[in-house]
């Protein structure tokens, strides 16, 4: 029976991708493993492997086609045996086209000519062709891989291929792990019932959020035209990431009740710490480190949070996740958007760990060389735009993050000390909040927390 070969989800959260690049053709054989795609996510270019063996029947997308929705089938696989008339009922040979766009509604007589020109020019949606084979997913409606071997086997024994676990490459069910459960007795048929839609599992790792909502249309774009003579600008499409961007920061604002707490460190210490240490760092070799003043303050956040654990918490439906380790995310800004790459259990970490770590993954943020698991997750995070000169602002929540922090830059100031006054370097910090999971007293006291740590570093040494 052909296997229908669906578009991976390679991320969490990803809904849809583009199939930049098909690796093989029809009537080529692969076998597991094998690199057959390559899949654009809104933030990065990603390979698919091949889990099945055999020979490509028919390609169902073309490369290139935009925002193909995940689990659609892009390709259908032949199996040993089997020979081309399987595909019969398949659809039609050769790549699949994508669909045309629907037609616009007429333009009003005040619409520019751009706008319908951006219309006929907008990327069609690859269309999601017939099933051509029952395929198998598990109870949270991934797709399972499995053996035609394995699959007839527990056909036959009235095994539930979703209660077996996958010893094969990637997970794959094979022969011997329909073997174990039909000894188990564990996996039979109806031996119980699956949990029902939308029902909440306890666990110790992430809990499902709820979908995002819709984003609330401001002003058509026909009427934003309108407003401007045509010739007078050039349109330009959204890539994935801004698109995603946007999507990601309009819900965050319409669902995450914001607050701001703002304060202001001295950095004297600090920056005197950071010179010692980096004048007793090794020159060159792999143990060689030169500190930022951002390295101190992701390691000063996550201390904090270890301070203040009821802070480093993540609001869900089904209850509050009270994360037992501080992921920092850093915002890195690279052209037509930002990454936010994650450094995990950084509190355990020491400063030169954090340093060099965060310069590895800075620099393929900005070649956009880093893996979904490297910038996804994470319990916080941390803007720092004081390299711009800009002295304070308020950031937007990352969900599902429930704190980010916006770092300012350190300027010289005069600052009252007892009776006296005295010039001091001061960079002021700015907590954004949800209100779901962070009271103003406790952002207070994670905020505090992290002033003491910034104004006495030697406290993160220990």
């Amino acid at each position: 029976m052909p296997i229908e070969i669906l578009m991976p989800a390679l991320s969490p959260t990803m809904e849809e991708g583009k199939l930049a690049k098909w690796n093989v053709k029809e009537g080529d054989k692969i076998k597991s493993g094998m690199v057959i795609a390559e899949i654009e996510t809104d933030k990065a270019t990603m390979e698919v492997e091949a889990v099945d063996e055999g020979t490509v029947g028919r390609i169902l997308v073309a490369e290139g086609s935009e925002g193909v929705k995940v689990n659609t089938a892009i390709a259908v696989l032949i199996l040993e045996g089997e020979s081309a008339s399987a595909l019969a009922g398949a659809g039609s040979g050769g790549p699949a086209k994508p669909p045309a766009a629907k037609p616009a509604p007429a333009a009003s007589q005040t619409a520019p000519p751009a706008m319908a020109a951006a219309a006929q020019q907008a990327p069609a949606r690859a269309a999601a062709p017939p099933p051509v084979a029952h395929v198998e997913t598990d109870k949270a409606g991934a797709r399972m891989f499995i053996s035609p071997l394995a699959r007839r086997l527990a056909t036959d024994n009235a095994i539930d291929i979703t209660r077996v676990a996958g010893s094969g490459p990637h997970g794959r069910v094979v022969k011997r792990d329909i073997e174990s459960a039909m000894k188990s007795g564990t996996a039979k048929a109806g031996a119980a019932k699956a949990s029902a839609p939308g029902t909440a599992v306890a666990t110790s790792g992430a809990a499902p959020l709820a979908a995002a909502a819709s984003p609330i249309a401001a002003m058509a774009d026909d009427k934003i035209l309108a407003l401007y003579e045509a010739g007078s600008y050039d349109l330009l499409p959204h890539d994935g990431m801004r698109r995603v961007i946007a999507q990601r920061l309009t819900q965050s604002k319409q669902t995450v009740p914001h607050f701001y707490l703002s304060l202001d460190c001295r950095l004297d210490e600090l920056l005197r710490a950071r010179e010692r240490i980096n004048a007793a760092s090794p020159k060159d070799g792999p143990r060689a480190y030169k500190l930022s003043v951002n390295d101190f303050i992701i390691k000063a956040l996550a201390l904090a949070l270890q301070r203040v654990p009821a802070a480093n918490a993540t609001w869900t439906e089904q209850g509050m996740l009270r994360h037992r380790h501080s992921d920092v995310g850093v915002a890195v800004a690279i052209e037509g958007g930002l990454f936010t790459p994650v450094i995990r259990n950084a509190e355990l970490k020491t400063l030169a760990e954090v340093s060099n770590e965060m310069k590895d993954l800075a620099d393929r943020a900005r070649k956009r060389r880093l893996a979904p698991h490297e910038y996804q997750g994470g319990t916080t995070s941390i803007s720092n735009l004081g390299m711009f000169g800009i002295t304070a602002f308020d950031a937007v929540i990352n969900p599902p993050h429930a704190t980010i922090l916006a770092v300012g830059a350190g300027l010289k100031r005069p600052v009252v000390a007892g009776d006296r006054v005295e010039v001091a370097t001061v960079m002021t910090c700015t907590l954004s909040c949800d209100h779901r999971v962070v009271d103003g007293a406790l952002g207070a006291e994670l905020l505090n927390a992290f002033k003491n740590l910034i104004e006495d570093p030697v406290r993160m040494l220990v």
